[in-house]
């Protein structure tokens, strides 16, 4: 997309992104926090910190108790309901595959759903029913933090952040709000100052958040930001969220004048996040998009995932191709707002934001296989989470696994190699 992007959905460019993409392979590595681990995680810490990171920010939400694949949207719309399935063989069998009830994937503990907290709580739910599936962990992010500020003198901050993991367009646009007050606040506490870095780890719709986040961040007088800005205070006002329109309150002059961040700048990682929103460079610093692929075309277009029926029903219960959920959670799908109230301002931001809507539309994107957006660099990487499992606790249909402790100094590896260059 490009400079003043101006909330545009991306392109879904089908075409080679490129000398942006490059391929990686999970190899096995030292155990986690063993010696020889924590030496080379120490080491990507050092460069890190060379690099003028000052902050890690770990983001994530919860694949349990949401509607992971956007079932609701889909057949609201209509579906298998209104017959827009027939003579497409295979479609019900990977409907049902998606749908909440019949996925496999289990609710929370006492019937937790969005939207969620980022308290002790609900934090604490998360580790015990995910653990490192999808969920960056309590535990996990001390690990971190512990082993890249090993051989640091100014220790680099890291912070986990969990957000409210409701998957549709209002929750995404209150969300990057709320994440946009807490970089004002991190901002404010830790000093940051112009020539330091900070670095965000979005795990999957998370990284849609940080797309909204960039279009707020562009340097110009976009036009969808006030639009936008106006739409969520209205319905601040109308639903009575006073916490919501204190907040935006706050956040309108930082956003105007571009000093919410103190003049640092924000580095954003995604994993698994589907092309959706379109980005805006000119509001980030670097841009990095992982996605757990592996190549199953015949045609030469590798970075391309492989969307055929009915194929797919037998690929996606074992993960064979990789994240589904990146590659099917696309435009049209979504969770359902829970009130009259945001479903109208739901309907007001989807007609900024993303053209595309209807069961046809979605099965459409879908379609268009498209892995990675058309800003940012982009890396294919095979995880090896393809066991033969059907057991969607294993792979979580291939979007569990960036998160994994395993992957934790592979991962750190590759993003500061391609972002920061060699040590």
């Amino acid at each position: 997309m490009p400079v003043e992007n101006n909330f545009q959905h991306d392109e879904l460019s089908r075409k080679s992104p490129g000398d942006r993409l490059g391929t990686a392979e999970l190899t096995t590595g030292p155990m986690p926090d063993s010696p020889a681990w924590a030496e080379a995680m120490a080491e990507h810490g050092t460069r890190l910190a060379r690099a003028g990171v000052r902050t890690v920010l770990f983001l994530h939400g919860s694949m349990h108790g949401t509607d992971l694949f956007g079932m609701q949207r889909l057949d609201q719309v209509g579906g298998l309901k209104r017959g827009y399935s027939r003579g497409v063989s295979g479609l019900d069998a990977l409907l049902a595959a998606m749908r909440q009830d019949s996925n496999g994937i289990p609710p929370l503990p006492g019937g937790l759903t969005p939207p969620f907290y980022d308290d002790v709580p609900t934090r604490q739910a998360l580790d015990h029913q995910l653990k490192d599936a999808g969920n960056f962990t309590e535990a996990d992010v001390t690990l971190y933090a512990k082993a890249v500020n090993r051989s640091i003198a100014d220790p680099i901050s890291c912070r986990r952040l969990v957000w409210a993991s409701e998957h549709h367009h209002l929750g995404r646009a209150v969300a990057t709000i709320r994440l946009l007050d807490s970089l004002r606040a991190f901002a404010l506490q830790e000093h940051w100052t112009s020539g330091q870095r900070v670095l965000i780890q979005a795990h999957g719709q998370a990284g849609l958040v940080l797309a909204l986040a960039s279009n707020f961040l562009c340097p110009s007088p976009v036009t969808g930001r006030a639009a936008l800005l106006g739409i969520l205070s209205s319905y601040a006002a109308q639903a009575q969220l006073e916490d919501l329109a204190s907040t935006l309150a706050r956040l309108a002059p930082h956003i105007e004048s571009g000093s919410l961040l103190n003049g640092a700048a924000l580095d954003v990682v995604t994993f698994g996040t589907p092309v959706r929103y379109g980005w805006d460079p000119s509001g980030l610093g670097a841009l990095l998009h992982i996605v757990n692929h592996r190549n199953l075309r015949t045609d030469g277009k590798s970075w391309l995932s492989k969307m055929e029926l009915p194929q797919i029903t037998m690929e996606m219960p074992i993960a064979w191709g990789g994240d589904y959920v990146q590659e099917l959670a696309v435009a049209g799908s979504d969770a359902l707002p829970s009130s009259e109230l945001a479903t109208a301002a739901n309907k007001a931001i989807w007609e900024m934001v993303e053209p595309y809507d209807g069961f046809e539309r979605w099965l459409e994107c879908a379609r268009r296989a498209v892995r990675f957006p058309t800003e940012g660099r982009c890396l294919s990487v095979d995880y090896k989470d393809s066991t033969g499992s059907t057991n969607p606790r294993d792979h979580y249909y291939g979007h569990a696994v960036y998160t994994r402790r395993e992957a934790m100094l592979f991962n750190t590896a590759q993003i500061v190699k391609l972002l920061y260059g060699p040590g």
